[in-house]
């Protein structure tokens, strides 16, 4: 199967790292090229879109698109990792009659838009060359700086009491980058709480979404029972639905796939954003839309072989 092409929407079990999925990937599609667009903790479950083959080479334009979560957050302890798998190292008994559906849903409301977060010490972020996790399970906690964040969109789901602590389920749509952790625990101090994140689920990724996503085991088995999982695969053209397209003119074809820059005429659109070119059905590249002194035209990131 060497010569597949494409991104699987893989529903990720909890217990396995990002990585240990894509090992399982490319036994099961014989091919070295898989890579995936955004990592999942181990302990977190759901989308997570893996390209094979020549659909490596999305994975750039992949990962920066929207990401949506189902998160539920945990009012009433915080923990050394902000989720379920760290030791509680603060509790406080919650007045739950305080944690209204109004309070807490204007709260969700003040948080949208772009906002600052300090990345977790239990992270992957580097600094100074190590991984900020590797210093945390040394001991070592460090200055970090903070980033910036865009969310979508907050939705609260459900509150439920259970003793004294308080869980609120809610879904985010947010930007690449976005810690749910960090997310839990900023809501859980404006509430007056310490807070950690109890469970998360990302039920989208980019264009990919949960219902078209399909569980290791399930895709292992179809493997073991012969069937032909190559028909998982969403294709690149498909993949990369969500970009502008441009048909270029037949004698315009090869010097496309050469790399050579196209022009772009008749067509409306924002300079430095990106578009596909095609030659009727067949994905020749992702170019970049830059402008001249005749006007618009295309110039090459990635071209793609006649097979994909």
């Amino acid at each position: 199967m060497s010569n597949v092409n494409g991104v699987l929407v893989l529903d990720k079990p909890a217990g396995m790292t990002s990585h240990d999925c894509v090992a399982r990937i490319r036994r099961l599609y014989g091919t070295k090229k898989v890579g995936h667009t955004g990592t999942l903790d181990p302990d977190v479950t759901g989308v997570l879109p893996i390209c094979v083959g020549h659909a490596t080479r999305l994975v750039e334009y992949l990962q920066e698109l929207p990401k949506r979560y189902d998160v539920v957050m945990r009012l009433g302890s915080s923990t050394t990792t902000e989720d379920a798998s760290g030791e509680v190292i603060e509790h406080a008994a919650v007045d739950s009659a305080s944690i209204t559906k109004e309070r807490v849903k204007e709260l969700l409301h003040s948080f949208l838009g772009e906002i600052e977060q300090v990345p977790p010490m239990y992270s992957a972020v580097k600094v100074n060359g190590k991984r900020l996790y590797d210093l945390a399970r040394e001991g070592t906690v460090i200055e970090r700086q903070a980033r910036k964040v865009t969310l979508y969109e907050l939705t609260l789901y459900d509150i439920h009491v259970e003793g004294d602590t308080v869980d609120i389920a809610f879904t985010c749509t947010c930007s690449k980058g976005t810690y749910m952790r960090t997310l839990c625990v900023d809501l859980g101090r404006a509430l007056g709480y310490p807070a950690h994140m109890k469970l998360l689920r990302r039920i989208k990724s980019g264009p990919f979404v949960e219902r078209d996503s399909i569980p290791l085991e399930q895709l292992e088995q179809q493997a073991a029972d012969g069937e032909e999982i190559f028909q998982r695969l969403v294709s690149i053209p498909q993949a990369i639905s969500f970009l502008p397209s441009f048909q270029v003119p037949p004698e315009r074809t090869k010097a496309v796939r050469n790399g050579l820059a196209t022009a772009l005429p008749g067509i409306t659109a924002e300079e430095g954003s990106l578009i596909c070119l095609f030659s009727g059905d067949d994905l020749l590249g992702i170019h970049r839309v830059c402008r001249g002194d005749k006007g618009l035209f295309a110039k090459a990131e990635k071209v793609f072989p006649a097979e994909v």
